[in-house]
């Protein structure tokens, strides 16, 4: 990745649906970077954000790649 790469939205779904979908990407080496308000909200004090609401983004530039892992993630989930 160089400069320029950009994060984007990838799937929103529980820290769970999260944690597998990460697993399934870095099987396939697909970097991947999570946004949780909830936890973020807890740790600080305060309320943020939903547990259901935990976001997952990869590079712009893996999303070719990383589009079927989604899909059969999906799938597999029944999502």
């Amino acid at each position: 990745m160089d400069n320029t790469s950009k994060h984007i939205k990838f799937f929103t779904g529980s820290l769970i649906e999260i944690q597998r979908l990460q697993l399934d990407l870095d099987d396939k080496e697909i970097p991947s970077l999570v946004k949780n308000n909830f936890e973020s909200g807890l740790r600080s004090g305060f309320y943020g954000g939903s547990p259901s609401q935990v976001q997952l983004f990869i590079y712009q530039e893996d999303f070719d790649k990383a589009k079927p892992i989604l899909e059969s993630f999906k799938k597999e989930m029944g999502i």
